[in-house]
């Protein structure tokens, strides 16, 4: 018996080191891939962010945690982290609160209620640069689609796009336009799973449409949310493509979110270091935003 118990053995472990060796083969690229575009490029961004390098001369030179104390110190910084704050806020509480209303809508049986769906989605799937210069032209204030809806009530048209008091609530409603369909269809495929039966037995108790929707809908859509909050918060921090078409961070620093702070300064200011200070000040600001959402939500989120 020992005999077979050795040979039943050793082929077990031949067995298991045929699938280790088969496992190592298909994720061996992938660890590959990773490791060189996603952690590498976070390692020595760390690096760079502790020298002072213009991107140009060959040599770095050490600074150690000088960049960070500088931008710390820098009231200008402080303001950039103040106006993303605002942008990102408004942004995410507004992209979910009008995605939800949408879905809400998108959700009932009304005609044609399919071409409507491909409509609202259709602006989260146009570039960046059309985008901008689209509402570029709506913002216009003497020739854009603005100023018609205001002539009528005796208003003038803002400046949206070139005021500094305007700019960035300009530049939120764009990225809500732009956005709102993406949360939208993601809630709306939420809404069509929540089970019926529970919404036909609190029709039967006199529950109405209101008390529906607190008590059944929002908890039951808690996961939908949880997952917008976290990626629509990460998206928002990393937004670039529109702000750099229609403000470029202006006018002034009006705009100016930390995502076109660490461009302006590691491509027009050609001070990598700082630029690379910003971008880990960010992944920081990101990961406990992350964290913070993943252990506090995470609690009032009803899991079917």
């Amino acid at each position: 018996m020992s005999a077979i118990d050795d040979a039943g053995r050793r082929l077990r472990a031949r067995r298991r080191r045929r699938d280790y060796l088969l496992f190592a083969a298909f994720a061996a690229p992938n660890f590959l891939f990773l490791l060189l575009f996603a952690y590498w490029p976070v390692v020595y961004n760390a690096y760079l962010s502790l020298t002072d390098w213009d991107m140009i001369s060959p040599a770095k030179d050490f600074v150690g945690l000088g960049n960070y104390a500088d931008l710390l110190t820098d009231p200008d910084f402080r303001a950039t982290l103040w106006i993303t704050v605002l942008f990102v806020v408004g942004i995410v509480a507004g992209g979910i609160v009008l995605g939800l209303a949408t879905a809400l809508l998108l959700n009932q049986k009304l005609r044609g209620r399919n071409v409507v769906r491909t409509l609202t989605f259709a602006p989260y799937v146009l570039s960046g640069a059309a985008v901008g210069t689209l509402w570029l032209f709506v913002f216009d204030p003497n020739y854009g689609l603005i100023r018609p809806l205001m002539d009528p009530l005796g208003l003038t048209a803002p400046a949206m796009m070139t005021d500094s008091k305007w700019a960035l609530t300009g530049l939120i409603l764009v990225y809500l336009w732009k956005n709102t369909g993406f949360v939208a269809v993601v809630y709306l495929a939420g809404l069509q799973g929540l089970p019926r039966e529970v919404y036909e037995a609190a029709a039967l108790d006199g529950a109405g449409p209101w008390t529906r929707l607190r008590r059944i809908t929002l908890p039951l859509l808690s996961p939908v949310t949880f997952f917008l909050l976290v990626t629509c918060t990460i998206s928002t921090f990393q937004a670039f493509d529109v702000l750099a078409m229609m403000t470029s961070g202006g006018p002034g620093t009006s705009t100016s979110t930390l995502s076109w702070f660490i461009y302006d300064q590691g491509f027009r200011a050609f001070d990598a270091g700082r630029a690379a200070a910003g971008a880990m000040i960010m992944f920081a600001v990101l990961l406990l935003i992350t964290a913070g959402q993943a252990r506090y939500l995470e609690r009032k989120v009803h899991y079917q």
